[in-house]
């Protein structure tokens, strides 16, 4: 599995590899609403399983991928005694009501053998809801835009890679937040 990695300061490593980078032309011509989903991991190989991800996402009929972001290897927070994360963000597309969603991507964890067992864990897979459309969401399940999106690096470096490429008809940094 090649990869190029390119240290960018700070203690953070950028990995582009099969599939991080990616944009896929749409299956669909419209419908649904456009997302972006933050994934992270350090238990095994983050980086395999974020491209197991995105197979398995490609088989989906209710959430079409769209674009991914370069992999960020980045020091944890919060729980420091563990290794390092793995994180990218995704924009895909669903017909999915935002709690339906919510629903789906916590499935997906369980599928790829996530289990909570305290706040900051290490984890095998971590799927956040950053974006749904332009909409807020203020539940006590979800907020939507994600209320900490704006404060760690492992979202704003993949987001604003994705922001530089062309071709983006709308991104969520240009959200107003």
């Amino acid at each position: 599995m090649p990869r190029l990695r390119r240290r960018i300061g700070g203690g953070l490593e950028a990995i582009y590899t099969e599939g991080f980078p990616s944009r896929k032309t749409p299956l669909s011509s419209g419908g649904g609403v456009e997302v972006w989903l933050g994934i992270g991991g350090n238990l095994g190989d983050p980086i395999r399983r974020f491209q197991r991800l995105r197979h398995f996402l490609d088989r989906r009929s209710d959430l079409e991928l769209l674009e991914s972001s370069p992999v960020l290897l980045n020091p944890p927070f919060g729980y420091l005694d563990q290794p390092v994360f793995a994180n990218a963000v995704l924009r895909i597309r669903t017909r999915l009501a935002p709690l339906d969603l919510l629903d789906r991507l916590l499935e997906i964890e369980r599928k790829f053998g996530r289990r909570r067992s305290f706040r900051d864990a290490p984890r095998t897979l971590d799927i956040d809801l950053l974006f749904y459309g332009e909409r807020r969401i203020d539940r006590p399940r979800l907020q939507v835009p994600h209320p900490r999106w704006r404060e760690r690096i492992s979202v704003t470096w993949p987001l604003e890679r994705l922001a530089r490429r062309p071709k983006i008809a709308s991104h969520p940094l240009s959200v107003a937040h």
